[in-house]
């Protein structure tokens, strides 16, 4: 798999707390140049990513970022303005504290808030792996998938882990048959890693290092 290939399957991501407008328009610059999936790039940013780029790639954002606990009613609030301000991607964080609670019917219903305000567009669900136990990522997979979300995700990048292959593999593996998609996040830096990661079942790839990689 070359370079090239590869690119599609690439958000192109900046979430530093300190991201300037000027930083967020480079990446939606290169995006373009490589064929990019999409740009992932804070809500602050996604009225004017979305203006500058006029529908020539999708503009993705964070919803709960990063920790996950704000409530569902504030996550289906930021969600609705991130949409009205021109996503058509959206990267929610699931409340890793209600997971570890044994809430399991409140994550669920949570994700199936947001589903149904991102009808029609693509819905992908951070589990931060680097948090959970085996069980409790294949719960995961079992959650997303009945709760009718696109995506699954590893990580948000800055919790304490990355994206493994073996939780890559394991997904993979429960998801099997289902219309699930997976998204390895956090950590992948070089070209060996992403055709690694695609080999392995994910379908999308969040870095903010791949292709900014071949812009400088």
């Amino acid at each position: 798999m070359d370079i090239k290939s590869i690119c599609p399957h690439i958000d192109h991501t900046l979430l530093a707390p300190t991201s300037t407008w000027p930083e967020v328009r480079r990446i939606c610059e290169e995006a373009l140049a490589y064929g990019a999936a999409s740009v992932c790039i804070p809500p602050c940013y996604v009225k004017d990513a979305a203006v500058f780029l006029a529908g020539r790639i999708p503009v993705c954002t964070v919803i709960g970022f990063p920790n996950g606990y704000s409530t569902p009613s504030a996550k289906v609030q930021e969600t609705r303005q991130a949409l009205e301000d021109g996503a058509e991607e959206i990267d929610m964080v699931i409340n890793v504290a209600f997971l570890k609670d044994g809430r399991f019917d409140a994550v669920r219903e949570e994700i199936g808030a947001l589903r149904k305000e991102t009808d029609g567009k693509i819905l992908k669900v951070i589990v931060e792996t680097c948090y959970l136990t085996e069980e409790e990522k294949i719960r995961m997979c079992k959650i997303v998938r009945d709760a009718g979300a696109d995506y699954i995700k590893t990580s948000t990048g800055f919790g304490t882990g990355n994206a493994t292959p073996e939780d890559v593999t394991l997904f993979a593996r429960c998801l099997e048959g289902s219309n699930v998609k997976i998204k390895a996040s956090g950590g992948i830096r070089t070209w060996e890693d992403a055709e690694m990661y695609l080999s392995l079942g994910a379908d999308r790839l969040g870095s903010s290092a791949l292709i900014k990689s071949l812009a400088d």
